[in-house]
């Protein structure tokens, strides 16, 4: 299969029949990625579905997992099917912002023996980044990525340099490592558009993996998409119809999150601190058009945003004590509201 690319898509929408060549498309598309990426990594279906919501979403997201799971295999695995420039940052606590950014260095020409000033790139002028356990770095190195992921700019020495587009931050964490690491702060979580926990193997799976890895069969991934494809892909994706009885859903799911609104449950003061931002309903519609498109259809439902609020919004909130002390997490104060919130109640009784 050659890279998909814009040709592949319609150039606007203007009739049913667009918005089907569109659906039809773009789930090609996903289903040959999704099957790309299982060659290599074996179950974890959800969660490739989200990653790759993610990127025709255009957002950064945030996987974490115990040690061993496959994390940046994953993205690894991912960034060779896409016709992208990608790079890859092993975080570390001696890890310095210039290390990220780039740095400028004195050049001497041959020849002449002249010296100049040039500024070499660092690994975040890639489309595609992989920061590896992002939570090893130091808060100083982390806030290096703030203005890429939010601006998609670099600013240096007072000179702003856009970065490539498409662009992505691919980040993987591990949550039960302690020794040496740097929780995230809240204003670089919330840049994340989705957080995706990775959890382990059930039995047959583990049989695959065995199989796969220690045999003698090796798998080469093809590029199947390029960015010309994933910006078009964007462009329409942002389209998608989200009529005002779903988005009030989205904006009630959000408010619900703040113990001082008056749309949060009673009990929501014992549990959250801090409730979401407004990128959390940004962040659930942009990823409900996605889920709504791959299921052939051009509007979304109550369906997609229920399946794409905890990877949304799980991260943007934060807990009070007594929430951790009794073993609370994030996620399901986030399912519970889900299934609180009146319209989603009601489009739940009627199959919506």
């Amino acid at each position: 299969m050659t890279a998909a690319t814009a040709a592949n898509l319609p150039g606007s929408i203007q009739t049913a029949d667009d918005a089907r060549r569109v659906c039809s498309a773009i789930r090609a598309t996903f289903s040959a990625l999704r099957a790309a990426v299982g060659e290599t990594i074996v179950g974890h279906r959800d969660v490739v579905d989200l990653l790759l919501a993610a990127i025709l979403a255009d957002g950064h997201v945030l996987l974490e997992g115990p040690p061993g799971l496959g994390k940046t295999l994953l993205v690894r695995t991912l960034a060779s099917t896409l016709d992208l420039s990608h790079g890859r940052l092993q975080c570390t606590p001696d890890l310095m912002p210039a290390d990220v950014l780039g740095t400028t260095i004195v050049d001497e020409e041959p020849g002449t023996g002249r010296r100049r000033f040039r500024f070499r790139q660092g690994p975040i002028f890639h489309q595609l980044l992989l920061a590896d356990e992002v939570n090893r770095a130091t808060p100083k190195c982390q806030a290096a990525l703030l203005e890429a992921m939010q601006e998609r700019s670099v600013t240096i020495d007072g000179d702003t340099t856009a970065l490539p587009r498409p662009f992505f931050v691919l980040a993987t964490q591990n949550p039960i490592e302690q020794e040496g690491t740097y929780p995230l702060p809240e204003a670089q979580l919330d840049r994340f558009l989705l957080k995706i926990d990775i959890g382990y193997s059930n039995r047959s799976e583990l049989s695959e993996i065995l199989d796969r890895t220690t045999g003698t069969s090796v798998r080469h991934q093809e590029a199947l998409v390029d960015g010309t494809f994933i910006e078009a892909a964007q462009a329409l994706l942002r389209k998608v119809v989200v009529a005002p009885h779903v988005q009030d859903m989205v904006v009630r799911l959000v408010l619900a999150t703040h113990p001082e609104s008056e749309h949060a449950p009673s009990w929501i003061a014992s549990d959250i601190l801090h409730g979401a931002s407004p990128r959390a309903a940004q962040a659930i519609i942009a990823t409900a058009r996605v889920a709504a498109v791959v299921d052939g259809r051009f509007a979304v439902s109550a369906r997609d945003v229920r399946a794409v609020s905890v990877p949304a919004m799980h991260h943007r909130i934060v807990r009070t004590f007594e929430a951790e002390t009794h073993g609370r997490s994030a996620a399901s104060i986030i399912e519970r509201l889900i299934s609180e919130v009146p319209r989603f109640a009601l489009e739940e009784a009627m199959g919506g």
